[in-house]
């Protein structure tokens, strides 16, 4: 049935009922095992990169005669910081390489801001004494929220608008909070609504430096920096560009990896910052590690070379990626798109579609779906403590499943989403 939710009539309401009733019924007769919770690479994705485990041979040759094999370069060797500065926007000496998941480096810079301070430029968090906040974009990345949760740090939520953070409530927070000390920020392609920040969004956030304390940090996610879906996606302009021009370079923290480029278990990642925050950050990272594994760098940079092999590599991925998201959308366009149930973001990049169920109505959703085989991310994931107040967001990761099994879980998905609008209506 096509009817308009609001228009239709009781009688109609309850045939409907009815007749989704049913085919939701055959669905759990069907004995499905689909699960949509995780944005991975596809086994398809991580084989692109394969050729990485056969690139050195014997050679592990590199620029500064450095032997690979042995401890040090806690910051890197100079050619993976050189390549993957070009993909942060910043230089190679602001640069640091670490092991295969940004998320440590971003737990990291979060303790050694709480409990170990700035070097040179600025106290600790817990110095202060009292509560620490931080600002979260919602929906947003449910382990950035986790980051602060397990530290004892307090999410304060701003909304996440279609051109990035509202940022007139950013900086009010700021300004009338001194206890706030950072922001999350995944600043192309969301994670889960594909947003792309605005230049205007991107060279505010970079002034936060002059309105905030010294020891504020704004921690820029930047994960899916080069993982579009379409040729013309929306660029991001640079916020250490922006920084350089307002002076507050000692502001930002910059972070990605290759974990959706190359091997998510077994890629390389990387932090830029200023120089004063390096050289604090090192020193604090050299408390706990000799150097990391530069042999395992040298194989990204023989993979992927330089900007334009990085470019290549990821046309490849989006060629898996985006028949993946194209089967979504046509699902949620066919099935809800005129019947005022829902609505969703048609991302052009990333890993994820954010939808948006009637106000009260995510939990019932991601339940019916479970019930019928189709695993979904549980709903309230993607705002702090698991807490969505209008408990209507769901995010949608379609990138391991194969096209059919997308299909599938799709079909499961809209008839669940229509079950549970119908019986909302009926009261």
């Amino acid at each position: 049935m096509t009817l308009q939710l609001e228009k239709a009539t009781t009688e109609q309401l309850r045939d409907w009922e009815t007749s989704l009733s049913q085919e939701y019924q055959a669905y759990k007769a069907s004995g499905l095992n689909l699960d949509l919770t995780r944005g991975k690479p596809s086994a398809e994705q991580l084989s692109l990169s394969d050729s990485i485990n056969q690139i050195l041979g014997d050679d592990l040759s590199n620029e500064s005669n450095t032997d690979l094999r042995n401890y040090g370069g806690l910051d890197g060797i100079p050619e993976c910081k050189r390549l993957f500065a070009e993909v942060l926007d910043v230089n190679p000496d602001e640069t640091l390489i670490g092991g295969n998941s940004s998320l440590t480096l971003m737990y990291m810079a979060a303790q050694f801001s709480l409990h170990q301070g700035f070097g040179e430029l600025a106290d600790s968090w817990s110095s202060e004494g009292g509560t620490v906040k931080f600002l979260a974009p919602v929906p947003g990345y449910d382990r950035h929220f986790s980051v602060c949760e397990h530290l004892g740090i307090e999410l304060v939520t701003v909304d996440l608008n279609d051109n990035g953070p509202d940022m007139d409530a950013v900086e009010q927070l700021i300004k009338n909070d001194s206890s706030i000390k950072g922001i999350w920020c995944v600043p192309r392609f969301s994670n889960p609504t594909g947003t792309v920040y605005s230049d205007e969004v991107v060279d505010r956030i970079a002034q936060l430096g002059k309105i905030a304390s010294s020891n504020f940090r704004v921690f820029w996610d930047n994960a899916y920096a080069v993982h579009s879906l379409n040729e013309d996606a929306p660029k991001l302009a640079s916020l250490m560009d922006s920084c350089r021009k307002h002076g507050t370079e000692d502001s930002v923290y910059l972070f990605g990896s290759t974990s959706k480029i190359t091997y998510a278990g077994a890629g390389v990642s990387f932090a830029g910052m200023s120089k004063a925050n390096l050289k604090a950050f090192t020193h604090h990272l050299g408390m706990s590690q000799i150097g990391p594994d530069k042999i395992n760098q040298l194989r990204h940079v023989r993979l992927l070379k330089d900007a334009d092999g990085i470019a290549e590599h990821m046309r490849q991925h989006a060629a898996v990626l985006k028949p993946r998201f194209d089967i979504v959308l046509k699902h949620l366009r066919e099935g809800l798109g005129d019947t005022g149930m829902a609505s969703w973001t048609e991302p052009q990049g990333g890993y994820f579609v954010s939808f948006d169920t009637l106000p009260g109505l995510a939990k019932d959703v991601v339940k019916l779906a479970a019930e019928a085989g189709v695993k979904l991310t549980p709903a309230g994931a993607t705002f702090p403590y698991g807490k969505d107040p209008a408990n209507s967001n769901i995010r949608i990761a379609p990138s391991v499943p194969s096209l059919d099994e997308i299909d599938r879980a799709m079909a499961v998905f809209v008839t669940c989403v229509k079950l549970a609008s119908v019986r909302q209506r009926i009261g």
